[in-house]
């Protein structure tokens, strides 16, 4: 073996495994996972039911409860189409009836083309909400989906100025009360607060948070919450209870 290969091999070893603990350490960035087998397909322990009882943001006011529909089938074989005006042609056509405005509950099923999917009212064991591993565990498509998600937030008073912060894998859009708060195009990683909405407000009582995530190949998950002028987090709210 050539002596100086002998050096350089081990360096590589080491450098690659100090490379992996740095990135898997860094704050706000969703590490790369194995793909799951087959062996086991579940949920857990990535999600939970939702319960009839309310739910308050986690301690960084990430928002972990959402209704989730299975993956509507939209096949790319790459992430690389996800500009600004793709997206928003894939979103803005009509899956199901009143997309953009249902409510839904735990069990409620939508017609997509020859596709027949079932809402899911579950509880993120993380921060980030893993739609591959909601995908994955009910059997479903893992690529070439769009996900769509919805929760309803309920605040104890009207609070002004406050931000939709969101993050996604791939590209997503996000609305409050039906007005479009931020979106987020083109290949990307899941970073929190990777994209922040200009100022709007909560209202006093229900507001209503959709989202709808695209993805090609790879991992898909996203992650949202609310900050104020200073960047804290909004905590002094709750998410309705199924």
């Amino acid at each position: 073996m050539n002596p100086i290969r002998k050096i350089a091999m081990p360096g590589m070893v080491v450098l690659a495994t100090l490379a992996f603990h740095v990135f898997s350490a860094a704050p706000g960035i969703a590490a790369p996972a194995a793909v799951p087998d087959d062996a086991s397909r579940s949920i857990a322990p990535y999600f939970t039911p939702a319960t009839a009882s309310p739910k308050a943001p986690d301690s960084d006011g990430f928002l972990q409860r959402w209704l989730l529909l299975e993956p509507i089938n939209k096949p790319n074989r790459s992430n690389t189409p996800f500009v600004g005006t793709y997206v928003r042609n894939a979103f803005n056509a009509e899956y199901f009836l009143n997309q953009f405005t249902v409510i839904p509950h735990d069990g409620d099923k939508v017609k997509v083309g020859n596709q027949e999917l079932a809402w899911h009212a579950l509880d993120s064991a993380n921060f980030n909400v893993k739609l591959f591993r909601f995908a994955h565990g009910l059997n479903k498509q893992t690529y070439g989906v769009i996900f769509w998600a919805v929760t309803v937030v309920d605040s104890p008073r009207e609070i002004r100025n406050v931000r939709l912060a969101a993050g996604s894998n791939s590209a997503s859009i996000w609305w409050v009360n039906g007005q479009e708060a931020v979106d987020l195009f083109d290949d990307r990683r899941m970073v929190m607060d990777d994209v922040v909405s200009k100022r709007l407000t909560l209202n006093k009582g229900r507001n209503v948070i959709r989202g709808a995530v695209i993805n090609g190949p790879g991992l898909s998950d996203f992650c949202v919450r609310f900050i104020d002028e200073d960047g804290a987090p909004i905590r002094d709210i709750s998410l309705s209870g199924e």
